[in-house]
């Protein structure tokens, strides 16, 4: 009785080692909102740091040496945010994208659209995709005309040598239309991103019999990936959990967009990751499968974030973007201008908390631009330092690093009371101290969301609840009229009502100015030569 029992484990063991047939490692890397950044510098001193494609590359060459079954994947946001890809867009676009050359260099089988990659208009897109060595992704972007992809390229199929099918679908936060500039979008619709997913990967599963479905997503998540609770309102801009939630077919879902670091989690047994922003770190998933019965299965799947390491480069980026680096160093350090008074930023805090030199500047530019005596901007981050006695064109780009146009829009007083208590959500009082607040659990921080006003007098109480901060607002020494209409100057991100500024969407449009506000800073320096630092104090927080 045990010999026959023993001969028929056997017997199981033959017949089960027969169906396995064989097994595969499959290793997927993922940049995301790079954002501009090749080498492992800050444009603002040039000082180093951990960061950029070149140091990513020397990760990407090992772990290709580790496993050659590798796929690279650009999750969005790669063609836009340094001086470099500002002075190639804008300044000397005769020689080849640098974004795009380092691209190819470094061998992505595809790259999705980012909302910045929008940015720099059509044309500029255009030629770096039709320059790009890989397929550029999107499924949820069409013409308005045909229904078609906007690309074309809605997923693509890798097939590797022992047969197994691995399906890429791009997506892209639907929420563009409420940040970019309507001339570069208007022929375009954007889907909802869960329908489109849902579509296409039915689409691969049947018609092209993946094995395997990569979704790589330029957005986030709305909810707590653990607790499943809203991490931020439910707008349409992150849907990275809706997609976990409500999508089949799909294995591994690559995220972006919020800037966030999340490695080696599964939400209904998809398999997530973000590697962060500016190239600082790299997304790898490992996925181990084996094929049963001539049919590929999922043995385990797990993801991480390697760091980049500024010390080890890879050299060949390092030449092929050299002569058009020089040519941004030498431009960004031309002077042309210079300041009387102090226009430099010492503490960002303290730069929100009272009227300062370098954002009512700033409000003055864009007043001249646009002639009208109302308007907002932000200082965009803690990096901005202001401007010294001398300006040149790396303290402008440092200062002001979004390609951002202006737009006037028709407001009613009553718009812009929302527009200040909105802003005045950046704080918080903790412990009897003011603190700044991230408007989510897991947003990134949103420093260019706080606006700064010239135009009017108010007054922030942050020690007030939330919508009820504002305690004076004064147009021309007399209250504001909340129905009263007002001609406001701002940048076209905020007149979309990005930010979750809802009062601006829709508004009328009284002045389009589609320049830079870079170039607009730049010229109202050069027009002038000196530019005297003035406060008129005319808002503050109190707490």
């Amino acid at each position: 009785m045990i010999k026959l029992v023993i001969r028929i484990i056997y017997l199981l063991i033959g017949e089960f080692n027969m169906c396995v047939n064989e097994s595969f490692r499959l290793t997927i890397l993922e940049t995301s909102d790079i954002h501009g950044t090749v080498l492992p510098i800050n444009y603002s001193d040039n000082s180093y740091a951990n960061c950029g494609l070149a140091a990513l590359s020397t990760i990407i060459a090992r772990e290709r040496e580790i496993n050659q079954d590798t796929l690279l994947i650009d999750n969005g946001d790669m063609i836009q945010g340094t001086a470099l890809t500002y002075f190639h867009a804008k300044i000397n676009n005769n020689r080849p994208n640098p974004m795009i050359e380092v691209m190819n260099l470094m061998g992505y089988d595809a790259a999705v659209i980012g909302n910045h990659e929008f940015n720099y208009g059509r044309p500029y897109l255009d030629n770096a995709m039709k320059n790009s060595k890989f397929p550029w992704l999107c499924a949820n972007i069409t013409k308005k005309i045909t229904g078609e992809s906007f690309i074309n390229k809605p997923y693509i199929v890798k097939t590797f040598d022992n047969g197994l099918k691995v399906g890429i679908l791009g997506l892209t936060t639907k929420y563009i239309p409420n940040w970019e500039s309507e001339n570069t979008i208007n022929d375009l619709d954007f889907k909802d991103v869960v329908e489109s997913a849902s579509k296409w990967l039915a689409i691969m599963k049947d018609k092209e019999a993946t094995d395997v479905n990569i979704v790589s997503y330029h957005g986030g998540f709305e909810r707590d990936l653990k607790t499943s609770q809203p991490s931020e309102k439910l707008t349409g801009e992150n849907q990275g959990y809706e997609l976990c939630s409500k999508v089949s077919n799909m294995d591994v879902l690559l995220t972006g967009h919020q800037h966030r670091v999340i490695e080696n989690l599964l939400v209904n047994g998809v398999l997530v990751v973000q590697p962060g922003y500016n190239g600082k770190c790299i997304g790898k998933v490992t996925m181990d499968l084996v094929k049963i019965s001539g049919k590929w299965s999922v043995q385990s799947k797990v993801s991480t974030v390697i760091e980049a390491n500024a010390l080890d480069v890879d050299r060949r980026i390092l030449d092929v973007t050299c002569p058009i680096e020089t040519e941004t160093q030498a431009w960004l350090d031309i002077p042309i201008g210079h300041i009387q008074g102090d226009m430099l930023i010492k503490d960002p805090l303290k730069a929100r908390l009272k009227d300062n030199a370098f954002v009512e500047f700033i409000n003055k530019v864009q007043m001249d631009a646009a002639k009208v005596d109302i308007s907002n901007t932000a200082i965009f981050d803690n990096k901005c330092k202001g401007f010294d006695y001398k300006v040149t064109m790396r303290d402008i780009i440092s200062n002001y690093k979004y390609p951002n146009t202006l737009k006037v829009i028709r407001i009613k007083g009553s718009d812009i009371k929302v527009a200040l208590e909105k802003t005045s959500e950046y704080f918080s009082i903790v412990d009897g101290k003011i603190v700044v607040g991230r408007n989510g659990n897991y947003l990134k921080l949103q420093d260019y969301n706080y606006d700064m006003w010239e135009g009017i007098d108010y007054v922030i109480d942050i020690t007030k609840p939330i919508n009820f901060r504002i305690t004076k607002i004064n147009y021309k020494n007399s209250p504001l009229n909340m129905e009263g209409e007002y001609d406001v100057v701002m940048n076209n991100y905020r007149a979309g009502g990005g930010g979750n500024y809802l009062m601006f969407r829709g508004k009328q449009v009284i002045k389009d100015i589609p320049i830079d506000m870079a170039e607009l800073i730049a010229n109202y320096i050069l027009e002038r030569k000196t530019i005297k630092a003035t406060v008129d104090d005319n808002w503050k927080v109190i707490y």
